[in-house]
C-alpha cells in the first residue's frame, strides 16, 4: 500500500471530503477535531469513512523529489488533524480506533463549518497559497470579485506581496493565498 518512504499513492489517499456531498455545510452530525496520533491522519479517515462517519481532511497536491526520481503526492494542510462529523456512535468508534490523542470539542459549530467551506474553497481552486500558522494582527476584509469572491479573512503582507488569510480558529492555523489588493474591501 505504501510506496517510497511510507508515501502513499495518489490513488491510495482517502477522500478529502466523506461523505462527497456538495459542500462541508451538507455533512451532518455534530463536528468535533481529531488531533491523530503520528502519521495516523490518512488511516483515520478511512476507518471513519469504513465506519459511516463524516470527516474532513484538509490536503493538497505536491511534487517531492529525490536524488533519482519525482514523486507526486497529498500533503496535509494541518498535520495531525481531522475533522470529524457524526453522532455519539460514530465519535466512539473514532475513539476506539486507538489513532485519536486527543478530542477537541467545537463549541460554535457554524463558525467552524463556514471556515472550514471557505479552507476547502481555496484548495479546490487550485489557486497558489502557503499553509499559515498563527493568527497575526491584519485588517479585516472581503474579497471582492474573483474565484474567491465573498470570502472573508484578513490581509496580511508578505514579501512585498499581499496575501488573503484565511484561518481556522480552533486550530490557530490556515492558508495564506496571494491575491491582488485591488480585489479586497475592508470589512
Amino acid at each position: 500500500m505504501e510506496g517510497l518512504y511510507g508515501v502513499l499513492k495518489l490513488s491510495e489517499n482517502p477522500p478529502a471530503l466523506y461523505p462527497e456531498v456538495g459542500g462541508i455545510k451538507d455533512v451532518r452530525g455534530t463536528w468535533w477535531v481529531a488531533h491523530a496520533r503520528p502519521r495516523q491522519e490518512k488511516a483515520l479517515a478511512w476507518d471513519v469513512l469504513n465506519s459511516g462517519g463524516g470527516y474532513y481532511l484538509p490536503m493538497y497536491e505536491a511534487v517531492r523529489r529525490s536524488a533519482r526520481r519525482s514523486w507526486k503526492t497529498m500533503l496535509l494542510l494541518f498535520p495531525g488533524y481531522v475533522f470529524l462529523c457524526g453522532d455519539a456512535d460514530h465519535r466512539q468508534r473514532a475513539l476506539e480506533s486507538d489513532r485519536i490523542a486527543h478530542a477537541i470539542p467545537v463549541p460554535d459549530q457554524t463558525e467552524l463549518v463556514a471556515e472550514l467551506s471557505a479552507i476547502r474553497r481555496v484548495l479546490v481552486s487550485k489557486r497558489g497559497f502557503d499553509p499559515y500558522d498563527s493568527l497575526a494582527k491584519s485588517t479585516a476584509c472581503r474579497v471582492r470579485r474573483g474565484p474567491l469572491a465573498g470570502l472573508n479573512g484578513r490581509v496580511v503582507r508578505r514579501k512585498n506581496r499581499t496575501r488573503f488569510v484565511l484561518t481556522v480558529t480552533i486550530l490557530g492555523q490556515g492558508v495564506a493565498v496571494e491575491i491582488d489588493a485591488d480585489m479586497l474591501e475592508p470589512c
